[in-house]
């Protein structure tokens, strides 16, 4: 059906976004809370938030970068693989790939059509899709992924950074916690609705362990810091 929605060829990148947006948030919101509790005056905390945000805005798209290409590279490294048992042995390859299509459901004879006839059409292809579960949905892109995780984490960050220069510095604390779960459980809605997921649950799980986070913090702040002129 022309209408029908596959939430799975969104993974790739939702998952970097949303990791990248919810990182962005909870930790620059963390970072400028723990300074908050420890500083009398409001350039420190917008130093601490602007530095956290760019720190973890490129630490995030190289992390997934680097991540998600060795990901590729193992990938590229089966097909490799795949390719040459292809070209050394394609009658036990052939007989491997009824075989999974047989495990599957299929009576023997029909499973040895169905191997046939998709490796005469592309017999790698069918491999990677079936043999490996590589396909163009789940297949790594290291460039998508940094750039989606690091935009998002620029995007999530940058809230906490306009509430730490908006807000009142004497509640700066409180405030950006109550601004934190706001964008957290819009993220997480958000996040929900366009995987198809509970959004009630979405929400409910990253105000929670951002809660958690933004806590401790704070607490570190008043136990440990002391006072930024």
């Amino acid at each position: 059906m022309q209408n029908e929605k596959h939430y799975g060829t969104r993974s790739n990148w939702l998952r970097a976004a949303v990791l990248g947006a919810n990182d962005g948030i909870l930790s620059t919101a963390s970072l400028v809370i723990g300074v908050a509790a420890a500083s009398t005056t409001r350039e420190p905390v917008i130093l601490a938030g602007v530095a956290g945000l760019v720190a973890g805005a490129l630490s995030m798209a190289a992390g997934e970068y680097v991540s998600v290409s060795s990901q590729e590279d193992l990938e590229k490294a089966d097909l490799a693989r795949e390719m040459k048992e292809l070209e050394e042995m394609p009658e036990e390859e052939l007989k491997e790939l009824a075989q999974i299509y047989e495990d599957r459901g299929l009576d023997p004879n029909l499973a040895l059509q169905v191997a046939k006839q998709l490796t005469a059409h592309d017999a790698l292809g069918a491999h990677a899709r079936d043999e490996l579960g590589i396909n163009d949905i789940t297949q790594a892109n290291p460039l998508l992924a940094a750039l989606s995780s690091g935009g998002a984490f620029v995007f999530g960050g940058l809230l906490p950074v306009l509430v730490a220069y908006f807000g009142p510095l004497e509640q700066m604390e409180y405030v950006q916690y109550a601004f934190a779960v706001v964008f957290l459980a819009v993220l997480g809605a958000v996040a929900a609705k366009a995987g198809g997921s509970n959004i009630w649950l979405a929400v409910l799980r990253i105000s929670f362990w951002g809660t958690v986070a933004m806590v401790i913090t704070a607490l570190i702040g008043h136990l440990f810091g002391v006072n930024v002129a």
